[in-house]
Formats: C-alpha cells, sequence, structure tokens
C-alpha cells in the first residue's frame, strides 16, 4: 500500500489522474504569481450582445479590476460565413454602455492588437507550420464529401461522428503526391491518447480523454483561416492572458487546448469555466428570445447598473447575494474561489425592482439626477413634442421637481412618460359633465381651491398640503373627502386613479394647478 502511495504523490501525478474531480485549491493569480492579471472577453460577432455574454464580461472585467489587471475584447470572426453585419461594433457598444469598457480591444487599440482574429492569420500559420515539422500536426486531404458521409454513417449507427484520422499516417511520399493536386489543405492537430489533467478554479481537478472520443480536430483550415482551438491558445499566449474565464462549455475543450499549449512548448494561462446562466425556469437563454439583448434593455429604458446587479444576484462568486450592488461594490466583494458550479437561474421578472432600487439611488446624487433630468427632457420631447402647449414643462427645474416626487413609485424614467403621467406634459380635456358626475358641488370646491392656493403661495409642502385638503372637504355636506379628491384628480389629470392629489399638485406647482382649475370654473 505504500509502494501505491508514493506512485500516486510522485511529481507529476495529479489528483485527476486518480480518476475523479477534487476540491480547488485557492485561486492563484496565475502560473507566475507575481505575473500581470490579464484576462479576455473573446465573444464572435456572429450576433448582438446579450445578457449571457455580458455576464461573462462582467466577470472578467470585475476579477481583472480586482487584481488591478487588464481586461482584453477580442473578437473571434474567423467564421467569415456568420458575421453578423454591425455586431462587432454592437459589442463594444455594449460594453461600454454597462459601464464595463475594455482596456484593449479593436477599438482602443492596444499592444497586443490587432484584436480582431481575422486579422491575425499569419499568427496561426506560423504555429501550425511549427506543428507540422515536430510532428505534432498533419495534412488532411479529404474532402468535405468523404467527411460528410462519415457524418452520416456514424449517426445512421447512433454513434457520436468523428474523423477516422485516415491522413494521420500518410508517407512523405504521399503528402507530396496530394500536395500537389492539393496545395492548401486542412491541417489536424495529433492527438495523444493520455490528456493532460488540469486543475479548473472552479470545476476542480479534471480531464477529458478527447482521443478516445474525439477524433484529430482541423486547427487550420484551406482557407488559411484557423479553428477556434488553435486560435483561441495561440492569441492567448501572444497577448499574454493571464486567466482564461470562459463559459462551462469550453470545459471539455481544455485538455484538447493544454494539448496544443504542450506541443508548441507555451505556459498555459490558468482556467475558470463560468457555469451557465439559465431562464428561472432552467431552460437555456436563446438569441431567438429577443429580449435577451443588450440594446433591448437600453432601449426599454433599464440601467446597466440594474442588469449588472441582477446577473452577479442570481449567481455566485460573492460572500452573499444582496440587492443593489454597485460595480465597484462587485469589484470590491468579487471572490473567484467563491463561484460555484451550479447554473445560475435568471428570473427577469425581478429586473423591474432591481432597476427602481438603482434608479432611485441615481436620483439622490445630484450629479447623476441632472444627468436623469436631460434624458427625461429628450423622452418629453420625443413622446409630446408638438402636443406641448407650455414648453415650461421642459424646464430643469420641473423636470427635477417631478422625479425627485415620483422616485421610488416608478421602475424605468420613461414611465413618466406614458400615459398615465401625461397630465405632466399636457393639459387634460375635461368636460363639466365630467366632474358633474362626481360630485354637485364642482364649482364650491374649485373656488376653495383657488382660495386655498392664494392663502398659501409657493409655501406649502406636500403633507401640509394632504392637510389642508382635507380641511377643505369640511363642511361640504353630503359629499365625502375620496370624492373631493376624485373630483380634483380628474379636474387636474383627467383621470380617475393616479398620484396622491397633494402630490399632482405639487408637481404641477401653483401657477398650473390654477389655471387648471380656473378652466373648470370657465367650462
Amino acid at each position: 500500500m505504500a509502494t501505491l502511495w508514493k506512485k500516486l504523490l510522485a511529481p507529476g501525478r495529479t489528483p485527476a489522474a486518480w480518476g475523479r474531480p477534487l476540491g480547488r485549491r485557492e485561486v492563484s493569480r496565475g502560473a507566475d504569481p507575481g505575473a500581470a492579471v490579464r484576462v479576455r472577453f473573446a465573444p464572435s460577432p456572429t450576433g448582438f450582445l446579450h445578457l449571457g455574454g455580458l455576464r461573462t464580461a462582467l466577470y472578467n472585467y470585475i476579477f481583472a479590476k480586482k487584481h488591478q489587471g487588464h481586461f482584453i475584447l477580442r473578437l473571434e470572426d474567423t467564421d467569415q460565413t456568420r458575421l453578423v453585419p454591425g455586431a462587432a461594433d454592437n459589442i463594444e457598444d455594449m460594453l461600454e454602455w454597462a459601464g464595463i469598457s475594455p482596456d484593449e480591444s479593436p477599438r482602443q487599440g492596444g499592444p497586443a492588437g490587432p484584436y480582431q482574429q481575422s486579422q491575425r492569420l499569419q499568427l496561426y500559420a506560423q504555429a501550425a507550420e511549427a506543428l507540422l515539422k515536430t510532428g505534432a500536426a498533419y495534412r488532411c486531404f479529404c474532402s468535405p464529401q468523404r467527411l460528410e458521409l462519415l457524418k452520416k454513417e456514424a449517426l445512421r449507427n447512433r454513434q457520436t461522428p468523428r474523423y477516422d484520422n485516415r491522413c494521420r499516417d500518410l508517407s512523405q511520399g504521399q503528402v507530396a503526391q496530394k500536395l500537389a493536386k492539393d496545395p492548401t489543405p486542412a491541417i489536424r492537430f495529433r492527438l495523444e491518447e493520455e490528456a493532460p489533467a488540469f486543475q479548473d478554479l472552479v470545476y476542480g481537478w479534471t480531464r477529458h480523454e478527447v482521443a478516445s472520443v474525439e477524433g484529430d480536430p482541423v486547427i487550420l483550415k484551406s482557407d488559411g483561416f484557423p479553428t477556434y482551438h488553435l486560435a483561441c491558445v495561440v492569441d492567448d499566449h501572444h497577448m499574454g492572458i493571464s486567466h482564461v474565464l470562459r463559459g462551462s462549455e469550453w470545459l471539455v475543450s481544455t485538455s484538447k487546448h493544454l494539448l496544443l499549449y504542450r506541443a508548441l512548448g507555451w505556459q498555459p494561462p490558468r482556467f475558470a469555466h463560468l457555469p451557465l446562466l439559465l431562464n428561472k425556469d432552467g431552460s437555456k437563454l436563446s438569441k431567438r428570445q429577443g429580449d435577451i439583448f443588450l440594446e433591448h434593455f437600453a432601449a426599454a429604458g433599464f440601467l446597466p447598473e440594474a442588469l449588472l446587479d441582477i446577473i452577479t444576484n442570481c449567481g455566485s462568486g460573492f460572500a452573499e447575494n444582496q440587492m443593489g450592488r454597485t460595480l465597484p461594490e462587485l469589484i470590491a466583494q468579487f471572490d473567484l474561489s467563491r463561484i460555484t458550479c451550479h447554473s445560475a437561474l435568471l428570473d427577469l421578472e425581478k429586473l423591474p425592482e432591481f432597476n427602481r432600487l438603482h434608479l432611485r439611488r441615481l436620483v439622490s446624487d445630484e450629479t447623476h439626477r441632472h444627468q436623469l433630468v436631460g434624458k427625461l427632457q429628450a423622452l418629453v420631447e420625443e413622446a409630446f413634442g408638438s402636443q406641448l402647449q407650455d414648453r415650461h414643462v421642459l424646464e430643469p427645474a420641473y423636470v427635477e421637481r417631478i422625479i425627485l416626487l415620483r422616485q421610488g413609485h416608478i421602475c424605468r424614467l420613461q414611465e413618466l412618460v406614458s400615459p398615465t403621467y401625461s397630465y405632466l406634459w399636457t393639459r387634460p380635456t375635461v368636460g363639466r359633465a365630467q366632474l358633474g358626475a362626481i360630485s354637485e358641488k364642482v364649482d364650491t370646491i374649485a373656488k376653495r381651491v383657488l382660495g386655498l392656493l392664494e392663502r398659501s403661495g409657493t409655501s406649502l409642502t406636500q403633507d401640509v398640503l394632504s392637510g389642508e385638503l382635507k380641511k377643505l372637504s369640511e363642511g361640504l355636506e353630503g359629499t365625502k373627502h375620496s370624492n373631493v379628491m376624485k373630483l380634483l384628480r380628474v379636474a387636474l389629470s383627467g383621470q380617475p386613479q393616479g398620484p396622491p392629489v397633494a402630490e399632482m399638485m405639487m408637481s404641477l406647482g401653483p401657477e398650473e394647478v390654477r389655471e387648471r382649475i380656473q378652466n373648470v370654473l370657465s367650462s
């Protein structure tokens, strides 16, 4: 038994070699603890940025900033047939909108550029040539038709499709003969029988025997473009990436990537595979769900702070889950060793509450409040435009008053230009018969309100005004206070429901309230 343990614990033996994953150790800052932290978010511009991509980018960003490192955006655009026009710009635009701008990117530039894989083809060709020279790679002359037949045959036999490694052992003479007919064949990587184990910072020690379940993978296509496996290894090496934080769907490919690192003689980065972000029912987020794209949330008036908050709140990586965390707080509290293997279930029905919380926080800050004033002015102009009878409603002081009075009651700024709040920007058309149906004492109530405004001027607070309105109802025989409030609400807003009448009056201001009440008397 002692001899067995000596063998298992000998240098070079890892726990994964025993056939089961073990626990994680404390998260290291890299293979070299003193090395700078450099992480990358590497999406493919085959679609616009969605919530799943935002979460991966965010975890990379906050890990980098936690360790005073660099966050890099690299666009993996090697599949030229699937590129979506505008997607590359959208990805970087949305990262900037979310407040997690990359330090290096196609737009920003940087010392490790270019940051688009389609502009780095020479690097991949050089790496493939190096692998050919050492025998770690070989040229594959199989036609697309033959590969398709292999795939169909495997599926017909209910097997996983795999390449049969037909070109792996061609002689030099055979290769030369085929090159004369096909000078630009694909290049495949020769998988080794025993893949190296590795310690994932989330999933612990693991290993996937890729050679037993896969054929040798193509690493450079006949058109000179690399596949993901070669491109990500080459780029991560040349860009000095210290940690790869990516989705757990790439976990099974990591052993393959480590074989490439070993064949090229390069030191690999540390790996941390993030569990999936799923819908609250456990189903996958799908790009077919139009509402998972960031531009949808931005257009609908959701704050980037709320999105960053909810996608971290539903997952792991923090000592505790709490609503309302800001980006600096996410950075300060983030702990990579706390990320679990469990998928994160995202409940977007809670997003309005997250947004309400962050909107209220922005309102409480004077600088941010002034920015919100500008946004609401633009929304009012867009929603009502020529309908505005009085453009004084666009004055900053008035708009700011509306925001301050409605904070905590609204989830998005856009709600303030909905039909419910149209009375704030345009005067309603209210017929006397409409008010008479509520109370016969329309004139009496209107004159009492005018008298209240005359006596009080502009000195009223909302609480004092609410008390004065209660007194106003006294002495009106046969008229309930609730009917008085309903009549005033309709007179001021044209609507039977809405905010408290005292708040309505405070919002509109004494001059506008006087104008609307006098319109009632003259109608």
